[in-house]
């Protein structure tokens, strides 16, 4: 009977395959088969050695190539034939990326597994666009939700428990984005807070789009925002003038075309 294995739950960070840990990359380099997400560049599959076996579980809307469950069991499934897996997020593994369901399930399995955090998408994003979540003389706190919540109702704020101060960082919530704007005013937001949405962060595709909570829903309609994409609130989303430093054209020609060219081959469809 073959020596059960282990999955690595590894975050790839947000886009840019330039942003991985060391860390990240070494489990990849010692994989026998990889479940990547939508979200984790396919560049870095290029860093696992030649036998290893790829499979594309990736989520998007009104798509999925696999269930959750239909993930967690596959995981089970190959470190039991003795295999290393690793289980490729986006982001930090830990930041709405479902990893402390997958590691529960694995020690409910007795799998062994690690997790390599990854640079979440509400730091780095941000970052990329000029906006620090934290600035001494206008945001000493800050806080992260999702837009996108389980259950029957997809949205489920529970915005009295939410903090009216600092800086708020939304992922997920390009969709809601009309009825997050108007329950944070509801709830004591000033409807002039400055707002900028990061389209496809990190990347050569990144785009910033600014406004306020009274007009960025109108803005992003016009502007035919989409997801992936950073929503941050707070005075600190008006510094993106002043210190964007990331220019997506020159990064594009400075890099290997091969990074951005690769698609996710799907799977199950």
């Amino acid at each position: 009977m073959a020596t059960t294995g282990k999955v690595f739950i590894v975050g790839a960070g947000p886009g840019d395959p330039d942003l991985m840990t060391v860390r990240g990359l070494r489990a990849l380099q010692q994989a026998d088969v990889v479940l990547y997400d939508r979200l984790a560049n396919p560049a870095l599959l290029r860093e696992i050695p030649a036998h290893a076996k790829t499979i594309y579980v990736g989520k998007g809307p009104g798509h999925k190539a696999f269930s959750q469950a239909q993930i967690e069991y596959m995981l089970i499934c190959e470190a039991r034939l003795g295999q290393t897996v690793v289980r490729l997020k986006g982001g930090d593994p830990f930041v709405f990326g479902r990893g402390g369901e997958e590691c529960q399930s694995l020690a409910e399995n007795g799998i062994p597994f690690a997790v390599v955090p990854g640079i979440s998408s509400a730091l780095a994003v941000p970052a990329y666009a000029g906006i620090p979540v934290t600035h001494r003389q206008t945001a000493t706190s800050f806080t992260v939700v999702t837009g996108h919540t389980a259950g029957q109702d997809e949205y489920a704020i529970e915005w009295a428990r939410i903090p009216a101060q600092g800086t708020l960082v939304i992922l997920m919530g390009v969709k809601q984005l009309g009825r997050i704007a108007v329950d944070l005013v509801a709830h004591g937001r000033d409807p002039h807070t400055p707002v900028a949405i990061i389209e496809q962060g990190t990347t050569a595709d990144q785009r910033t789009i600014t406004g306020t909570l009274a007009d960025i829903a109108a803005i992003a309609q016009a502007q035919g925002v989409r997801p992936p994409a950073v929503i941050v609130v707070g005075e600190v989303a008006a510094l993106h003038h002043q210190l964007r430093w990331f220019d997506p054209a020159a990064y594009y020609q400075t890099q290997p075309a091969e990074l951005f060219a690769e698609q996710p081959t799907f799977v199950g469809d």
